[in-house]
C-alpha cells in the first residue's frame, strides 16, 4: 500500500512508523523544517518539506498515486483543505482526516473529501484500522498485503520486563519491535533500550499471536 501522511507531529509520526514497519510505501509531508530534519534517518519513509495545503506539494508527494491519504496536522482547517484537494484533485481512493476540535466534527464528511473522520483521542491502533480499512476487535491489525501482523502491548508496573533491555526479552520467531512510545513520543528502539512502566510497544510479526506477544512482556 502507498500511503501519504500530511503532518509530522506525534500522531503522524506514529502512523508512519507503524505503516512503514509493515512494509508499506509511506511519504510524510510537513511544512516545519525542524520536524522533517528531526525525522531524517529515524523513519524508513519518504520525507518532504512543504505545505500539503498546496496542490503542487501534494502532487510532488505522490497524492495522485497514493492508496491512502491521511491528514494528520494539528489544524482542522488544514486537514479539511488537504482532504478536499486529495479527493477532488488527486482522486485519492481513501482519505482519512484527524478532527482536533470536536466542535468541528460536523464538517468532516464527504463534502470535504473525507472518507473517515477520526477524533484526536482515537487510540493509534484503532485509527490505523480505520485508515487502512482493516477490522479486528482485539486491537490486532492485520495488513494482508504485507503479510504481517502489528500487535500492541503496554508495559505495566507489574510487568516482568520492567527495567530489562529489549535484547533480554525472548520474542517469538519472526517478530521485531517496531517502535517504543514513551511519554507520547515514538522512538526507534535499540537492543539496549530498557523498558519502563507505561511504555507502549508496537511489534511486527509474521506468525506470533497477540497472547504470545503479551506473554513475552507481562
Amino acid at each position: 500500500m502507498k500511503a501519504l501522511i500530511a503532518g509530522a507531529g506525534r500522531l503522524g509520526t506514529q502512523i508512519a512508523q507503524v505503516l512503514a514497519a509493515a512494509g508499506n510505501d509511506v511519504t510524510v509531508v510537513d511544512a516545519d523544517a525542524d520536524r522533517i530534519n528531526a525525522l531524517q534517518g529515524q523513519l524508513a519513509v519518504h520525507l518532504i518539506l512543504g505545505d500539503a495545503c498546496e496542490p503542487a506539494c501534494l502532487d510532488q508527494a505522490g497524492a495522485h498515486t497514493a492508496d491512502l491519504v491521511i491528514a494528520a496536522t494539528g489544524e482542522d482547517e488544514d486537514n479539511l483543505v488537504i482532504s478536499l484537494l486529495a479527493k477532488r484533485q488527486c482522486a485519492a481512493p481513501r482519505v482519512v482526516a484527524r478532527v482536533n476540535d470536536s466542535e468541528n466534527a460536523w464538517l468532516f464528511d464527504r463534502r470535504w473529501g473525507v472518507d473517515i473522520a477520526v477524533p484526536a483521542a482515537t487510540p493509534l491502533i484503532s485509527l490505523i484500522e480505520e485508515a487502512t480499512g482493516a477490522t479486528d476487535t482485539v486491537a490486532l491489525l492485520r495488513l494482508s498485503k504485507a503479510g504481517v501482523d502489528i500487535i500492541e502491548t503496554v508495559i505495566t508496573t507489574h510487568s516482568r520486563a520492567v527495567g530489562k533491555p529489549l535484547s533480554d526479552i525472548p520474542l517469538p520467531d519472526g517478530t521485531v519491535v517496531a517502535t517504543v512510545i514513551r511519554d507520547g513520543r515514538p522512538t526507534v528502539p535499540g537492543p539496549a533500550v530498557r523498558l519502563q512502566p507505561g511504555d507502549e510497544l508496537l511489534l511486527v510479526s509474521h506468525s506470533a499471536t497477540e497472547q504470545e506477544i503479551h506473554s513475552a512482556f507481562q
